[in-house]
């Protein structure tokens, strides 16, 4: 019996053609539609170059998937059915979910990062700590703030549009009135059921998988100047075009047995700036799908972005500026490189 193999879900394209859906497996990238070909996904499946599509179908598709993977890993299916496989390096790698409907933010939802922007981002306001001045002090009312969110708090969440997500490995450009432009890598859930008023103890079971997302930040025009009484202006805050490099690929939530046990690491042209556990989200993925589901409806591909921890630029004091190249990974969720235009 064949041991079972991990794979990723991608969507890529070679010279310019038009994008596909592929499983990854161990460096080789396999197009489904060649896999169908050969009868090893079922053939009445439609949009075949489509992983939303597949995510439409989730339940019944992904043990085929499975066997698919571990099949390919073993060798039958180049030998066997002569299905051709690619290396990665030979491939672009698009949004791994082909047009989401809905993409959600967590914000303020890693312990560390939240303590840390209300201690020291001149850019953030509204956080109600603005009459204190003693850090001391300062630190105590940020630590219990969280203390009370992680306790009994609901999500902060944003929308971000679909249409800002890029590829893992595309470049970025940073729109020139951007003053602050910020890097924030995080855990992205993909869901693989549609969810409506799910409870806490169930939500996982609505969880396609995982995937990164670098929920890149215009930090200096979140909370706007000329209207505080607003709050947080998160449409010029974080949705210029191809603000989010996304991926490079979905891994299916049966090969990440604990996400809560995941190290983020993103470099900044090599030097470490964000290095956290995903164990210091504050409000769960649970509670999170729990939160969303009572308020609209969550589709298949929709995407969570679980909030960023740590070690952003406006932790450092540093922006980017184009000619930067950020590297992110994830435990087992594959590597971004970004570079910055």
């Amino acid at each position: 019996m064949m041991n079972e193999q991990k794979f990723g879900l991608a969507m890529v394209s070679v010279a310019g053609c038009e994008p596909f859906a592929a499983l990854v497996v161990n460096e080789q990238v396999v197009a489904i539609k060649a896999l169908m070909d050969a009868g090893l996904l079922n053939a009445s499946l439609s949009e075949v170059g489509s992983v939303r599509a597949l995510l439409d179908r989730w339940d019944a598709l992904l043990p085929e998937l499975r066997r698919s993977a571990t099949e390919m890993a073993a060798g039958v299916v180049e030998s066997r059915l002569r299905v051709v496989s690619l290396p990665v390096a030979s491939v672009r790698f698009h949004p791994p979910v082909d047009q989401p409907r809905q993409v959600f933010c967590m914000g303020a939802n890693y312990r560390q990062h939240v303590i840390g922007l209300m201690l020291g981002d001149p850019d953030m306001r509204g956080v109600g700590r603005e009459s204190v001045t003693d850090p001391a002090e300062l630190r105590r009312l940020a630590e219990a703030t969280m203390d009370e969110r992680a306790a009994g708090g609901v999500p902060y969440v944003f929308i971000r549009l679909p249409d800002t997500l890029t590829g893992a490995r595309d470049a970025v450009h940073l729109p020139r009135h951007i003053v602050k432009p910020d890097w924030e890598l995080e855990l992205a859930v993909v869901i693989g059921r549609t969810a409506r008023d799910v409870a806490a103890s169930d939500a996982m079971s609505y969880v396609a998988g995982y995937a990164m997302l670098d929920d890149m930040t215009a930090r200096e025009l979140v909370f706007r100047k000329d209207m505080p009484a607003m709050g947080a202006d998160w449409l010029q805050g974080k949705n210029w075009r191809n603000s989010a490099p996304f991926g490079p690929y979905l891994v299916p939530q049966c090969f990440v047995p604990d996400p809560y046990a995941l190290k983020i690491q993103l470099k900044l042209n090599g030097k470490l700036m964000q290095d956290e556990s995903t164990s210091d989200m504050v409000i769960r993925i649970e509670r999170q799908i729990a939160y969303l589901s009572s308020i609209v409806t969550l589709h298949p591909g929709d995407i969570i972005a679980t909030g960023s921890p740590a070690g952003n630029g406006s932790h450092y004091g540093v922006f980017l500026k184009p000619g930067d190249v950020l590297t992110g990974e994830i435990t087992g969720l594959g590597t971004q490189r970004t570079e910055c235009l």
